[in-house]
């Protein structure tokens, strides 16, 4: 066996294998944790009522379905790049790989102005600032161009450091779970609300709950990100499936968990008003501590990595769409000093402040919801396309083992993952509007990107996953 540090290909050297289960296990666990169950568990119980436990397990189960997929690509492909490569080994159709491509560089973007806005909410309930609508913006505006100019410096990505970041935003978690046990074993809680649906007059049980869960399913995301360090782990065909569906169940328990304790200590109306759920949580469960005062800090910190990770994707995303000519080259451009993609940084940071503010300017929507549901939305389209390709690539068989998903659940993953993309899951409509404006943007740019091609003289240009990270 050669070894993993020495070169693999022409393209130069492999990269170094670093990760072993547990740092693996750290990173799936600190990679799904973090914005949505920090910020979203209200909207969930404004759906379903008492129940929000429900939306997050059904959730779950789409989540490791749709796992176990991946699973069975990231053995039979240890490589990076993630959906684009499978997507392109399945169908070899160039625009469908561009265009899975830009919807995950997408959902990075919308992912990280959730986390901004929020950002600024705990940051406004932490100081007791008492700013309006208008001012969180700002804030959450602030916020996306200082994680700007930390991406435009150039962010190292750091194991150790996900360690620390993953044990903070877990600590918050528990702190909440530990209080709720607290108060529940105190008599303080009101159990008749758990297992009660109070849905929308416009809605059924069923619609509530899908409507719900369309929403939840942007906490349980980050899973499919790990595929990318398949190239950075020892031996990954053996201890990816262990670890990720380990991963998974970990995150699901303590996701049911938070919100059982939620809705048992705060009356849905409350909850599903703040911008800070878990704070009022705290508040309710414990309210001789100032526990309630390091919860918003803690979150802040949660969400201001999800953020920055998010949009370090996003712009690599972009670089290596650009460097490879299937976007216009001036998005590829690095800095002489820093090294970095500045160009695409500042395209994916006016992308941000663009859905931030148009969502925002409408006083009846939840920014929170609007953009964690659009970015759920266009995850769930890629898990669809990933769950599809698995049946497509058992045509291509290989010497090595590799991990097989059970007989027929990427089928029930392709048809749960695409119903809830439909509009039948009960969506509120701004997250299709905002999905469709960045496709729309996406074919703009791959149009004009071939109209430069042909007057430079440039026959095709292909995009290669393996080359995306740059």
């Amino acid at each position: 066996m050669a070894d993993a540090t020495t070169s693999t290909a022409e393209d130069g050297p492999a990269l170094k294998r670093v990760m072993g289960p547990r740092l693996l296990l750290l990173f799936i666990v600190g990679d799904i944790l973090g914005t949505g169950i920090y910020a979203l568990v209200g909207q969930v119980a404004e759906e379903v009522g008492g129940a929000a436990w429900v939306p997050f397990l059904v959730a779950f189960a789409v989540a490791m379905i749709t796992a176990f997929s991946y699973l069975e690509l990231v053995t039979k492909y240890p490589q990076a790049a993630g959906a684009a490569l499978y997507t392109h080994k399945a169908f070899g159709i160039h625009f469908l790989t561009f265009m899975v491509t830009f919807v995950v560089m997408s959902s990075g973007i919308t992912s990280a102005s959730t986390a901004s806005r929020a950002f600024a909410a705990n940051l406004n309930e932490g100081f007791g600032l008492d700013l309006g609508n208008g001012g969180i913006v700002l804030i959450a505006l602030g916020f996306m161009l200082l994680v700007a100019a930390v991406n435009f410096r150039g962010v190292g990505e750091s194991v150790k450091v996900n360690v620390v970041l993953t044990i903070v935003e877990l600590s918050g978690l528990l702190l909440v779970i530990l209080i709720g046990i607290y108060a529940i074993a105190g008599g303080d809680a009101d159990w008749s609300q758990v297992v009660a649906f109070d849905t929308p007059e416009d809605k059924g049980v069923f619609l509530a709950v899908t409507s719900a869960t369309s929403l939840a399913f942007f906490a349980m995301v980050g899973f499919e990100d790990s595929v990318n360090m398949a190239e950075e782990c020892h031996e990954p065909r053996r201890i990816f499936p262990r670890i990720m569906i380990t991963g998974l169940t970990i995150t699901g328990v303590i996701y049911v968990l938070v919100a059982i304790c939620a809705v048992a200590l705060v009356p849905v109306g409350p909850l599903a008003a703040s911008e800070t759920p878990l704070v009022e949580v705290v508040r309710a469960g414990a309210p001789g501590i100032p526990a309630d005062l390091v919860l918003p800090f803690i979150s802040v910190f949660a969400v201001a990595n999800s953020a920055l990770i998010n949009m370090l994707m996003a712009s690599r995303l972009l670089y290596g769409m650009a460097n490879q000519a299937v976007l216009p080259k001036p998005l590829a451009r690095v800095h002489p000093f820093r090294r970095t993609p500045w160009v695409s940084i500042i395209f994916t940071t006016l992308i941000s402040f663009a859905l931030i503010s148009y969502v925002s300017l409408d006083s009846d929507s939840d920014v929170v919801s609007a953009l964690g549901g659009t970015t759920s939305l266009l995850l769930l389209a890629v898990f669809t396309i990933v769950n599809i390709a698995v049946l497509v690539l058992r045509r291509d068989r290989i010497p090595e083992d590799h991990f097989r998903a059970p007989p027929g659940l990427p089928v029930v993953g392709a048809v749960a993952s695409l119903y809830l993309v439909l509009p039948f899951s009960g969506r509120d409509a701004i997250q299709y509007e905002l999905a469709g404006l960045l496709l729309l943007l996406g074919l703009v740019l791959y149009g004009i990107t071939l109209l430069l091609n042909r007057r430079l003289g440039v026959k095709k240009a292909t995009l290669d996953p393996s080359k995306l990270d740059g």
